[in-house]
């Protein structure tokens, strides 16, 4: 199935969210040198049913064969390409504090077929520097700099009093994506289509908080 058929159809957010699971296993089966996999195989080290998996992956053309399973590489490229990783994308980050800087440094993009762009912030003493043969530029270049450069995705990682105002000025140079860990609730009100990815790192936490704290009192 293509992308076309894929948008005619609507996926469950679900299934999408699953998507990159199966692209990590994938991705390990390949290094461990296993070109053949079942769905029950499958499922045992993801902890899903197959079930589910047959489902999923049926949403998309299916790419198993009966009795013989699915093959790895074939599968992995399949999944590598609904997720956009053969697209080109390109993104860029919006504040170099701690997350900016962990983040640059992170081979996660490239594993994902994501390339970075372009750096940015607003400190005089931060502009200027370089990381990974990117040099930081000051953010008041920056819709000038995805209006040349057709960005697709802002990693927002600016305070939070800050985040709804930049991304408004870049959906309005056309950036449509964004990864935001300012922990502000993304509002555009521009009209614009975007999509918004939420990272609050203390919502997880608090999450795992939550079960030791029952897990602690089931025990007494």
């Amino acid at each position: 199935m293509n992308k076309k058929n894929q948008m005619d159809k609507k996926i469950s957010t679900a299934v999408i969210r699953r998507l990159p699971r199966y692209f990590r296993y994938l991705r390990e089966l390949i290094r461990n040198d296993i070109m053949r996999i079942s769905s029950r195989e499958l499922s045992e080290k993801m902890n899903i049913t197959a079930s589910q998996i047959r489902q999923d992956l049926n949403n998309f053309g299916g790419f198993g064969q009966q009795g013989y399973g699915y093959n790895v590489k074939s599968l992995y490229s399949e999944i590598s390409h609904i997720l956009g990783v053969d697209s080109g994308i390109t993104c860029i980050i919006v504040g170099m504090g701690n997350i900016g800087k962990a983040l640059v440094n992170n081979p996660l993009f490239e594993k994902r077929g994501i390339k970075i762009t372009g750096l940015f912030d607003s400190d005089p003493d931060v502009i200027g520097t370089k990381y990974n043969e990117l040099v930081v530029s000051d953010v008041q270049t920056i819709e000038d700099f995805c209006t040349e450069n057709n960005v697709d995705i802002a990693v927002i990682a600016i305070p939070k009093a800050y985040a709804n105002e930049t991304v408004e000025k870049l959906c309005s140079v056309g950036v449509k994506g964004f990864w935001n860990f300012s922990n502000a609730e993304i509002n555009v009100t521009n009209g614009k289509k975007i999509f918004v990815e939420n990272v609050h790192l203390g919502d997880s936490l608090m999450a795992l908080c939550y079960d030791i704290c029952c897990e602690k009192q089931e025990a007494n």
